[in-house]
């Protein structure tokens, strides 16, 4: 999920292996990818009360590392953002950190980048060998 702020800065974790990655979860069966972005930012980010509807930008398929994966591309943008994001799942995500798209780091989990590319074609992100289906 790209979640953004109300200056549009984008909600990134830091992960154990050294990577930011965008918030995200599994969809459960019978789920909409909007609904699981829902679920996934009432569950745990700390960043902010009621977003605005997810509204999927993409679908984005890749097969790294041998498995396939299919992850939904869905713009969050928050009404309001109070205090910072807290690690709520530390075993997960050592911390969060709202991220201005011109700076987006280098090292990036590669769906979190597809994602991004996807929804923003002109941000600088690494090549990753995933195909996007854009739904705007």
């Amino acid at each position: 999920m790209i979640f953004l702020d109300t200056t549009s800065r984008i909600l990134l974790g830091l992960g154990h292996d050294g990577r930011w990655e965008l918030p995200g979860s599994k969809v459960d069966p019978g789920e909409s990818f909007e609904s699981a972005a829902a679920r996934e930012l009432a569950g745990g980010d700390g960043a902010g009360d009621e977003p605005r509807a997810a509204r999927v930008v993409a679908v984005v398929m890749d097969g790294l590392r041998g498995v396939t994966r299919v992850s939904a591309a869905a713009v969050v943008e928050a009404t309001d953002v109070s205090g910072e994001p807290a690690a709520r799942a530390p075993e997960k995500i050592r911390m969060w950190e709202w991220v201005e798209p011109s700076a987006l780091p280098d090292r990036l989990f590669e769906p979190s980048a597809a994602g991004l590319r996807a929804w923003r074609p002109e941000l600088q992100l690494p090549d990753v060998d995933a195909h996007p289906h854009l739904l705007e």
